[in-house]
């Protein structure tokens, strides 16, 4: 018999496939299709910061049936005090924060209704804004654990790399406060010292790191002399650079590990499982497959399980790790950054 089980952010999956935060995991019809189809888990489409703010503001912002703008309609307020108006202000804020929040309350409540694996709600952010108080209360939805997405390009010239890294602590420290569910942290690879960055955020009592984000990637079109958007979708060569790290991190850091970016293949989640991970995240071969979007997941799971027979292993942990960089011979394999034999020859 081949097992496939493992454990993931404390919660057991039968399998380490993971469907990822997308578009395709808000439904409810998606989510019963992810889970008859057999993924171990499903990561619902991340809930957006800019997304939560840009409605408040649209709703404070609009008439209401004709009425006059916000702005008017509570000048009479503004000129009595300063303290109704602020009171007003946080209202209708929260009215539309709440609006968001219960749609997305909703699809966790029905999938724990509706499906049998573990349900991960997401949040996009950036900064703390108010995700302690949505983390609360996805919590109070049933949802299983939370993924915080935390993608903070460093482009800003007046921020040292101390600075912002410290908003990856303090989103963990103000979100851990109000939850007990398990949290995992979903980050990017632009930090000065990411191995050490990696060891500290495990320590702060997450229960996974997720390597890596896939961020939104600008392109320029000659013809119409504007930017746009570039390679949406990840493709089977990207899952390299994840590799390379989980395989560093293994067994050094103090939490789960999950894989992410350019798994398109029983293969590659293979590979990412003999480095160390804990569990891999797959969206990208999804959008790409031809048919139905899910129907290509039996087909990894049963390579996995042919593979896993032809080397005579029996479950996941038998192999899970063992090329890792703590465990091969040759730790070079994976810290070397230049192709020395490649390039002895190449003039």
């Amino acid at each position: 018999m081949i097992d496939l089980s493992c454990k993931y952010l404390g919660l057991d999956l039968k399998n380490p496939i993971v469907v990822g935060s997308s578009g395709l995991t808000s439904s409810l019809e998606n989510l019963k299709v992810i889970a008859k189809m057999g993924a171990g888990a499903v990561v619902l489409k991340s809930i957006f910061e800019e997304q939560i703010k840009f409605e408040a503001d649209k709703f404070l912002k609009s008439d209401n049936a004709g009425m006059r703008s916000w702005q008017e309609a509570f000048q009479g307020i503004v000129s009595k005090t300063e303290f109704y108006y602020e009171e007003a202000f946080e209202y209708l804020t929260s009215y539309a924060k709440e609006h968001t929040l219960n749609q997305y309350l909703a699809l966790i409540s029905e999938a724990k209704k509706t499906i049998d694996i573990p349900v991960i709600a997401s949040i996009n952010c950036s900064t703390e804004y108010d995700w302690q108080y949505f983390a609360k209360r996805i919590q109070e939805s049933g949802a299983d654990a939370l993924e915080l997405n935390v993608y903070l390009l460093p482009s800003d010239f007046e921020k040292s790399g101390t600075e912002n890294e410290k908003v990856y602590f303090d989103i963990i420290q103000e979100v851990r406060k109000y939850v007990t569910i398990p949290v995992s942290l979903k980050i990017g690879f632009y930090f000065s010292s990411l191995a050490q960055t990696a060891l500290k955020l495990s320590e702060t009592g997450i229960a996974g790191l997720t390597l890596f984000n896939r961020p939104y990637n600008p392109d320029i079109d000659i013809d119409h002399l504007q930017p746009n958007a570039s390679n949406m979708f990840s493709n089977e060569t990207e899952y390299s650079h994840s590799l390379r790290w989980v395989a560093l991190l293994s067994e050094r850091i103090k939490c789960n590990i999950a894989a992410s970016t350019g798994i398109h293949n029983h293969e590659t989640v293979l590979k990412q499982l003999l480095a160390g991970a804990d569990a891999v995240h797959m969206v990208s071969v999804f959008y790409k497959h031809q048919g139905h979007h899910f129907d290509v997941l039996p087909e990894i799971i049963k390579g996995m399980e042919n593979w896993m027979i032809q080397h005579k292993f029996s479950s996941i942990s038998d192999f899970k790790g063992i090329l890792s960089r703590k465990n091969i011979q040759n730790p070079a394999s994976y810290e070397r950054v230049q192709f020395l034999r490649l390039f002895s020859s190449v003039e």
